[in-house]
């Protein structure tokens, strides 16, 4: 199996097990989301031990002891991204497999078992990416919209997309939702190596806010900012957001 094909199994497997998770109706909504994230983690970190013992491994759900920093070859997984959502039975959570090669995001499957489809988006199969309408469309958090993600949509007069998870906002601009998801104010390796795999293997562009290359498999996993969108509106988005910062400084 190669490694797209292992992420891609391994995503939608989680996603099937998470579904019959919330479907036995044995959790009070309190308790679904651990017991959800327990039960992903357990088959992710054991399949990937199993499949692929000599890589390193990182999971948000999972104590990390360090020895994934002497690998080149890290999965980076998030058993369920959009815990909130997973709960409430939205469509908008997602399940992120991803491998980083040397820091960079390489290979990918984000799942999104609540989709009507239950689609599973790879890196090794891109999809055409449907064209973007007239008026631009920026993905944020349907809970907790960024600031500076605000103001950049009003600056290049993008409507604003309410949605959950981060995999599922990532692969909204894949699916042709949204044109734009920018994202500041917190998150870790988990939340964005394996959606900034499946978007660089769709064209898209994917970095830091501030242009940055997104690297991964550092000591520190909090990486608080992303930008994933179609290239002809990087340089744009980019810039409104230097002007932002520069204001605020």
């Amino acid at each position: 199996m190669t490694d797209a094909d292992l992420a891609a199994h391994l995503a939608e497997t989680a996603g099937r097990l998470l579904l019959e998770v919330r479907a036995s109706g044995l959790f009070s909504a309190k308790a679904l989301g651990k017991a959800g994230d327990q039960t992903a983690n357990q088959f992710l970190v054991h399949a990937l031990r199993e499949q692929r013992a000599e890589d390193g491994l990182l999971s948000e759900e999972m104590a990390c002891d360090g020895a994934r920093l002497t690998h080149s070859r890290v999965w980076i997984v998030d058993p369920v991204d959009g815990t909130r959502e997973y709960g409430e039975a939205r469509a908008d959570w997602a399940v992120h497999v991803g491998l980083a090669v040397n820091g960079v995001p390489t290979i990918g499957a984000v799942a999104l078992p609540g989709h009507e489809d239950g689609i599973v988006l790879r890196t090794d199969q891109p999809r055409a990416i449907p064209p973007a309408p007239e008026k631009l469309r920026m993905v944020v958090s349907r809970t907790r919209p960024a600031p500076q993600a605000v103001a950049v949509a009003e600056a290049l007069g993008a409507e604003l997309v309410p949605m959950g998870s981060a995999g599922a906002k990532a692969m909204a601009v894949i699916l042709g939702q949204a044109d734009i998801y920018l994202h500041a104010g917190g998150q870790y390796e988990w939340d964005s190596c394996a959606p900034a795999a499946v978007a660089l293997a769709h064209g898209l562009h994917a970095s830091r806010i501030d242009g940055a290359p997104l690297t991964y498999n550092q000591q520190d996993t909090y990486m608080p900012d992303l930008l994933i969108c179609r290239h002809e509106h990087a340089d744009a988005v980019l810039g409104a957001m230097a002007e932002i910062a520069a204001q605020a400084a």
